[in-house]
């Protein structure tokens, strides 16, 4: 067994409960002492109940408090690495990562302030991708909308938007309008609607920024705008596109991408610097970012690969514990 201890923090656990196993797993499996400890603003997140340590927090829009509750919790567990899980603490931890590491000696698996903006506001991610040479749908801004050029179907979405909410295929003007008010004048970007498979990208970045997996997933079925079924497929086009990009937006961490083949090409929707939600489908597979973090915390140097299986199809599907009358997780198997 590895003599140091690492202890690692899983923000907004949520329903994250595959993610925290596999992160025990990964600690078991290499020797590595240390414990998971989930962070959630409710008590009744389920992932809490899987972590070896459970803490409550306060919620993402309290910022300094939510700040705090990190720091504390850093200080309090021996935090070795602080692990977002949702779009909306991002921006937060991005401006504060300097703060949080410097207080705790933690790293905070998050990159760096001018990427999160440009995954965090779509308009950002368009002109990113266009300025970069990557394709994207083609952006229908007001000239086009006032002149009758947007071209039906198209495809209306928040700029902040997470999970496919509020996200909808106008067939007409007329549903254009109804959608648009729905999201909120000026809070919204509409593109050319894509048609072709759609695929998820799972990328791993070390803490330099070189890049060490790149694992497409055929999106078979999506479910609230997360996937359901999908077939992990090494794709060589996607590959070789995916790594171009990272050339240039050098995150850290796990990174999931959404792009799509259409008849253009690889055409991209958006960028997400952060564990999604199908990513313990890659994980499973064989790119183990969850083992990846635990060995560069370890000290080790990463080289990219591609040892991971393909032709695996995972379907997701949910499950339900019980907490008893003192709220204490019993008879549960999975």
């Amino acid at each position: 067994m590895n003599e140091k201890e690492i202890n690692i923090l899983i923000l907004s656990a949520g329903r994250r409960v595959e993610l925290t196993r596999l992160f025990k797993a990964a600690r078991d499996r290499l020797g590595v002492r240390g414990k998971i400890v989930a962070m959630d603003c409710s008590l009744l997140a389920p992932a809490l109940y899987f972590a070896d340590e459970m803490i409550k927090a306060p919620r993402i829009s309290e910022n300094d408090a939510y700040i705090y509750s990190i720091i504390k919790a850093c200080e309090d567990h021996k935090i070795s690495l602080i692990v977002p899980t949702i779009d909306t603490e991002l921006i937060l931890l991005a401006e504060r990562k300097e703060e949080i590491e410097s207080k705790t000696g933690a790293k905070v698996l998050v990159s760096d302030l001018s990427l999160i903006n440009v995954c965090r506001d779509k308009t950002n991610t368009q002109r990113f991708m266009e300025e970069n040479g990557f394709l994207v749908p083609r952006m229908i801004e007001g000239d086009d909308l006032e002149r009758g050029r947007a071209g039906f179907p198209v495809f209306i979405k928040p700029l902040d938007g997470s999970s496919s909410i509020n996200a909808f295929k106008a067939e007409t003007a007329e549903e254009l309008e109804t959608f648009r008010e729905i999201i909120g004048e000026g809070k919204y970007i509409i593109q050319d609607f894509m048609e072709g498979e759609e695929y998820t990208v799972d990328a791993f970045l070390d803490f330099d920024s070189r890049l060490i997996t790149v694992v497409p997933r055929i999106r078979l079925a999506v479910r609230s705008g997360e996937i359901a079924k999908g077939k992990i497929v090494k794709d060589r086009e996607i590959m070789d596109d995916v790594r171009r990009l990272l050339g240039v937006f050098k995150g850290i961490g796990q990174i999931t991408i959404q792009c799509m083949k259409t008849k253009r090409g690889i055409e991209y929707i958006e960028i997400n610097p952060r564990f999604g939600g199908g990513a313990p489908m890659s994980i499973m597979a064989g790119a183990d970012s969850c083992e990846k973090l635990y060995r560069l915390l370890l000290g080790e140097r990463l080289e990219y690969n591609e040892d991971y299986r393909e032709n695996l199809t995972f379907l997701r599907f949910d499950a339900s514990i019980m907490l008893n009358e003192e709220n204490k997780l019993e008879g549960c198997d999975i």
